[in-house]
């Protein structure tokens, strides 16, 4: 962790923990997140500081957790979950994990293009898709839309991470609201033509891979990099000097982003406190600290970022698409990909 970083998780989590508190504190919040990012300890704490609950804590994968919980069923402790990506939160909402929340303060805050239709679930954070490429053999403009990844020219060119993960689904769904199945299923099948090596890895080993000269473009999400710039080993600091990142589709729809968000569960034994959680996630404080913290944007747009890294990377255009209209094409972004071969 760079000094910088170590900084900023202290001032964010004592900018939370002086907030005052505003419900008892003979309360209790029972939490099942698949989010694993060890920065979120100062987000909970702050929760627990600023309302009096305790938060009891369970993390895992997303799908060990999901199961879990339909294992569970109504005698599920559980009061929240939390997870990364919109596919992810509407898988348990189809599976009727979730309760429609009735919160005022949640509807004016997080726009509608960030939750549920009926507000079973809700985004706090977002994340770009974006195409990492080599600064010395690609120029910007050959990645200015994710459809140039399929292009010939890039052929024996591309790294990515598997076809099944949710994060390279839910880009296959944006494309399929925007281009329809056919052109998606053809830009799936560009995407395999032009693969340098079999889809392995995670999103900073495609930009290690781009770096090491093993292929010239990939697809990762944009925190991924931002790691990487604030980091002080010298081989990050040597992906970063060899690698840049392009947000597509700036002149058409804008980047595809995604989502890190939650919800309450339906037979969640302490509602109020789940609701008062989903509320404090989001604040001024926590929504700030999605950006320091994790490199995440806010999704409330009046929240200052005060993040170099994010800054640096400038502003840029987001797809307006509703996530939950993302979640509903993951079926069959999942069929086209394997189709193609994405594996």
């Amino acid at each position: 962790m760079s000094r910088n970083f170590a900084f900023k998780i202290i001032a964010v989590s004592v900018a939370l923990s002086l907030q005052t508190p505003l419900w008892a504190a003979d309360q209790e919040l029972n939490l099942y997140s698949a989010r694993h990012y060890k920065t979120d300890e100062a987000l909970y704490k702050g929760f627990t500081e600023t309302t009096g609950i305790k938060i009891n804590r369970i993390e895992g994968k997303e799908d060990e957790l999901f199961e879990r919980l339909k294992r569970e069923a109504a005698a599920s402790p559980a009061d929240v979950f939390i997870t990364v990506d919109a596919a992810n939160l509407q898988r348990a909402d189809a599976a009727g994990l979730f309760a429609p929340v009735k919160s005022a303060e949640l509807e004016k805050r997080i726009p509608a293009q960030f939750r549920a239709n009926d507000n079973a679930w809700f985004g706090f954070s977002y994340r770009a898709r974006v195409i990492a490429y080599d600064k010395d053999k690609v120029k910007p403009e050959q990645v200015a839309s994710y459809l140039d990844l399929a292009k010939p020219e890039f052929k024996g060119k591309v790294c990515v991470r598997s076809g099944n993960h949710p994060y390279n689904l839910t880009l296959m769904a944006s494309i399929i609201n925007h281009h329809g199945a056919a052109k998606a299923e053809t830009w799936a099948q560009g995407i395999v033509a032009n693969l340098a090596r079999a889809p392995k890895g995670g999103d900073t080993d495609q930009m290690r891979a781009i770096a090491a000269g093993e292929c010239e473009v990939a697809l990762t999400n944009h925190y991924y990099y931002a790691r990487l710039a604030d980091s002080e080993k010298p081989e990050d600091k040597d992906v970063v000097s060899k690698v840049a990142i392009a947000f597509p589709d700036q002149a058409t729809q804008g980047t595809h982003v995604n989502i890190s968000g939650g919800g309450v569960l339906k037979h969640a034994p302490n509602k109020e406190a789940a609701v008062k959680f989903m509320e404090y996630l989001a604040s001024d404080a926590a929504q700030a600290y999605f950006a320091t913290g994790n490199n995440e944007w806010p999704v409330v747009a009046s929240v200052k970022v005060d993040n170099p890294q994010l800054e640096a990377l400038g502003r840029f255009k987001i797809d307006p698409l509703n996530a939950s209209s993302l979640a509903k094409e993951i079926g069959t972004a999942q069929r086209l990909m394997d189709k193609a071969g994405w594996k």
